[in-house]
Order: C-alpha cells, then structure tokens, then sequence
C-alpha cells in the first residue's frame, strides 16, 4: 500500500491546496498523519510547488529546501532520524532502571 492510501486528507484532497489562512487548518489535519514524513519528503523530493504537504505549506518548503541545498533526498533523511530516534527511545528495563 502506498503511503497516499493511507493520509488523512486521502478523501477531501482539495483540502490541502488552499491559500491564505485555510492553510493553517490544512496544516492541523496533517499533524495527527501517521504518514505525514512521508508525504513531506514526497513533496521536497519532487519539489511540490503548490499545497499544505505534511504540514509545511509551500512557503516553508522552499525555505527549507533554500537552508539545506545539499539535500538530495528528504526520504532518506527523514528514514535516518527515524531510525537514531528509535534507538534513543529504547524501553526501560522491567525493574524501572
């Protein structure tokens, strides 16, 4: 299954191509995805001019594609954060040390 398949804004996608103070709310809807790094990424990679993708609007993406330039693939940034961040939350040993 494709990342798409399972966004929140999958049924209502006009939802996300607003302008203006809409786009605040578009943003809301992204931030409870479960696949919101991966439509981010989607959209850096492919450089997505228009829309609210995981929760950056146009705007912030280019600013951000502007700040890291030497970038050449959002997904496997966001992949490798993913990972260093799973292993700085390993679970506590039974006896709560």
């Amino acid at each position: 299954m494709d990342w798409a398949d399972r966004a929140l804004c999958r049924t209502q996608p006009d939802r996300m191509f607003v302008e203006g103070t809409a786009q605040n709310e578009a943003k809301i809807l992204c931030l409870d995805c479960r696949v919101r790094l991966d439509c981010l990424a989607h959209a850096l990679d492919h450089r997505e001019e228009y829309g609210v993708w995981g929760a950056m609007t146009e705007r912030e993406r280019r600013a951000l594609l502007r700040r890291r330039p030497a970038v050449t693939s959002w997904a496997e940034v966001f992949r490798t954060a993913r990972e260093d961040t799973a292993l700085l939350t390993l679970p506590r040993p039974v006896d709560g040390r």
